[in-house]
């Protein structure tokens, strides 16, 4: 079983390569808020309406100090395509080894199509500018989830 991540425990630091094949890292992001999503599949319908809901909430997101980072098992190819097609405006990494969804408590057993079966489970932790994990979602809707995360964010 997968352990999730616990509010107020330090985030595990990880370097994944991005769409363009760039190295990323956690600590690129120290002092700022971090929102870190991890989706099954790019270009997937569910996966898209999530991306597309963070894209275009990407400027109220930064407004109330948050960046945006997407991390899925795809490779860079496939980020690069997905990226494009949707004019995806926040970096999108590749964590083909599951490693990064495990270390979050994101990789485990989900129904699909009425089966049990092991993948990525769409999640959402937050982070402060340290590190520091402030809000963690497990299986979470693609659909109205950014909504949602905002109105958290912002204690309504």
């Amino acid at each position: 079983m997968t352990q999730k991540l616990l509010v107020g425990t330090q985030a595990p630091d990880f370097a994944l390569l991005d769409a363009d094949g760039t190295k990323v890292s956690l600590s690129d992001y120290r002092g700022r808020n971090v929102i870190v999503y991890f989706y099954p599949k790019a270009a997937t319908p569910g996966c898209t309406t999530e991306a597309c809901d963070f894209r275009d909430n990407l400027a109220s997101l930064q407004g109330l100090g948050y960046e945006v980072i997407g991390i899925s098992p795809d490779a860079p190819e496939a980020l690069a395509k997905f990226t494009g097609e949707f004019a995806l405006t926040f970096p999108l990494l590749s964590d083909e080894d599951h490693k990064v969804a495990l270390a979050y408590g994101a990789w485990g057993e989900k129904l699909v199509d009425g089966e049990i079966v092991e993948g990525l489970v769409r999640s959402t932790v937050v982070l402060d500018g340290e590190g520091t994990v402030k809000l963690t979602q497990y299986q979470v809707s693609a659909q109205g989830h950014v909504q949602a995360l905002k109105e958290e964010l912002l204690g309504v």
